[in-house]
């Protein structure tokens, strides 16, 4: 009686990318929220303590301060998830083709 390792290594492998890739989307949306709330608080702190206008507080670069610069983390995440070859890739031009045309 033998087994198929070749299907079951391919499972743990699909599996350990799906996880790479909730992992990914997980991160996305933590840094959406945190992002918003830090941006609320420092247009809120500046308004308040240092009497910015809106205006003024929305286009001090605190506020996008956290955004960018966790940003540059999120696309190395991305990269390392998905690579490189994902951005240029002839690959995904076919998938796509084929899956719209399946539709």
């Amino acid at each position: 009686m033998e087994r198929d390792y070749s299907k079951e290594q391919r499972y743990l492998l699909a599996k350990k990318r799906v996880d790479k890739i909730k992992g990914f989307y997980r991160h996305l949306l933590i840094y959406v929220a945190v992002n918003i709330f830090i941006s609320i608080v420092i247009i809120v702190g500046l308004m308040n303590e240092d009497k910015y206008t809106f205006t003024e507080a929305i286009t001090n670069f605190g506020v996008y301060g956290t955004w960018v610069f966790w940003g540059i983390g999120m696309l190395f995440h991305w990269l390392g998830v998905f690579g490189v070859k994902s951005l240029f890739s002839k690959d995904w031009e076919e998938r796509k083709i084929k899956e719209y045309m399946d539709k």
